[in-house]
């Protein structure tokens, strides 16, 4: 590998073990066997280059899930969207313990992030593209078959229960749903929006068309 590339995967290992906040360049540098100088050329800056292997330590999550893994294979047996959906947060939250210090820094760089436009506007630029990949995800279709309306609409959804699932998994395991839990309430939301919607109307349901 090159310097960039050294100074990513240095990067990368620095903000699992020490998170955003503790790391710095000096860190990046030695954990890479880099210069410093080597950070501004190549990023531009540490917290740009922070952002960047963020970013990329989550595709490498995603990528776990890909249809050539054993877990993207299996995951190719659901007979419906629905046990997909199951299926796909059983693994999530069997490998969560491996994964753990992840989802530990993505909080901090939540919370980091209000105060950071440099890392605001570059997790921004990056959003679309994880959305696009958790719809592939959770529906089993390619990437490229995923528009903007279906990762603006279903993309946000499957973020925010992501993100939210995976924050109570480090904060309450015990209470955090599985899998299971949450097909059956996804379910049951289809049960009652059926059920209003055979009592009352599509319209009542969905709201009036735009």
């Amino acid at each position: 590998m090159g310097h960039r590339e050294d100074l990513l995967e240095g990067a990368k290992r620095c903000l699992l073990e020490k998170g955003f906040a503790r790391t710095s360049a000096r860190d990046i540098v030695a954990a890479s066997g880099t210069a410093l100088a080597s950070i501004g050329y190549h990023y531009g800056s540490k917290d740009a280059l922070l952002v960047q292997a963020y970013v990329q330590a989550m595709q490498e999550w995603g990528d776990e899930f890909g249809p050539d893994t054993a877990i993207g294979a299996d995951l190719e047996s659901a007979s419906s969207t629905i046990e997909r959906f199951e299926m796909v947060w059983n693994r999530i939250v069997e490998i969560f313990p491996e994964r753990k210090p992840l989802w530990a820094l993505s909080v901090e760089v939540a919370v980091h992030a209000e105060n950071q436009p440099l890392m605001r506007e570059g997790l921004s630029r990056a959003q679309p593209f994880g959305w696009s990949a958790l719809v592939a995800l959770f529906h089993g279709v390619d990437e490229s078959e995923v528009d903007e309306q279906m990762a603006v609409t279903l993309g946000r959804f499957y973020a925010a229960l992501l993100n939210g699932v995976m924050s109570l998994w480090l904060f309450s395991p015990e209470t955090a749903p599985s899998g299971r839990d949450l097909a059956e309430a996804m379910r049951a939301i289809l049960v009652l929006h059926q059920g209003a919607a055979a009592v009352t109307g599509p319209a009542a349901v969905t709201g009036p068309a735009a």
